[in-house]
């Protein structure tokens, strides 16, 4: 799989339990720590973030991606959407979170797999 990473550097361990939690290796990893500018609009920047991840139309489409979301919600929030569009569902995201050791930095593991696609598609069931 490839897996984006849109948010701190990942170590050796959290990509090793995202390959556990997905079932299959992660084959590329491609990370990329987004600075978005407050006085610009967010849609422009986050298809430039996108876009520099260099796939294709194709590879967005087919290639297993599992994706670590930046961790400012609204950006994240632009980012799902650039991507639905490209890939034509959701990518799974890898939802880390922190570990409590009273030190710092705070570390952080990988806590789950959510996969978006699936939750979507379960809560379309519920619209009345």
């Amino acid at each position: 799989m490839i897996l984006i990473n849109f948010s701190h550097p990942l170590t050796e361990s959290q990509m090793a339990r995202i390959a556990e939690l997905a079932g299959q290796p992660v084959e590329r990893v491609i990370e990329r720590m987004p600075h978005f500018d407050h006085a610009e609009g967010f849609a422009e920047q986050a298809r430039a973030l996108v876009d520099s991840v260099g796939l294709s139309p194709r590879d967005w489409q087919t290639l297993p991606i599992v994706l670590v979301p930046p961790a400012h919600s609204l950006i994240a929030s632009v980012v799902l959407a650039e991507l639905h569009g490209r890939m034509g569902f959701f990518p799974p995201v890898a939802r880390l979170r922190p570990v409590e050791n009273g030190l710092a930095p705070t570390l952080y593991e990988v806590a789950e797999i959510i996969p978006l696609q699936a939750v979507r598609d379960a809560a379309r069931g519920r619209r009345l």
